[in-house]
């Protein structure tokens, strides 16, 4: 049990403050950047940090499922989606750093609620477990649909990182479809959209 906390708090600092790295090609790799005015620069970092805050958030449930998961292959299918997202947090990260922006210093803080829902997720059992990864997926396909509309349309190489993240998050959420997800209540899809909204809105500034 020791051992197993050891190796858990590890991946904490791991997830916040350690530089994620990539073993696929950065999708942005052989594109040009563009030219930005100041609000455009802004208005993109702003962007690709709620993304970068929503991958951490990522990191932090899949972590708790991961944990009080009751089946091997849940645990593994969690972990497999995890290190996917650890992909996806160094290619907004660099893109942030490439536009002069910082990453959320809210991050923390979101990364502790994320566990902690992703833990109590766990404790109802596989197929809510299951369920919550597919409607989470689902609302961060949506946010990636609405930040590609709202990107400049000169500004492809963000377009092609949000492009990437969104193919992977739509096949985690067939994944957890597949492995026996149970439909969600309405309320708690409606709790977890408003929970969202707020981590937008206060990544996007801070």
């Amino acid at each position: 049990m020791l051992d197993r906390a050891i190796v858990e708090v590890d991946k904490i600092f791991k997830n916040l403050f350690h530089k994620p790295l990539s073993k696929r090609p950065h999708p942005d790799n052989s594109i040009q950047d563009g030219e930005f005015s100041e609000a455009e620069r802004k208005h993109i970092i702003g962007l690709m940090r709620i993304n970068h805050c929503g991958e951490i958030c990522a990191q932090g449930l899949y972590q708790g499922q991961a944990i009080t998961a009751r089946d091997k292959t849940n645990k593994d299918a969690f972990a497999h989606a995890a290190y996917e997202e650890v992909e996806h947090l160094a290619w907004t990260e660099q893109r942030i750093h490439e536009l002069g922006g910082k990453t959320s210093l809210l991050n923390p803080l979101f990364y502790a609620g994320s566990l902690a829902i992703g833990i109590s997720a766990g404790l109802l059992g596989d197929k809510w477990n299951l369920g919550f990864l597919e409607e989470t997926e689902k609302q961060v396909e949506g946010h990636l649909v609405d930040h590609l509309e709202k990107l400049p349309v000169h500004d492809n190489k963000s377009r092609a990182i949000l492009e990437q993240m969104k193919e992977d998050e739509i096949k985690h959420a067939h994944m957890a479809h597949d492995f026996g997800a149970a439909e969600l209540p309405e309320i708690v899809k409606k709790t977890m959209t408003l929970s969202s909204k707020i981590m937008t809105k206060a990544a996007y500034h801070i």
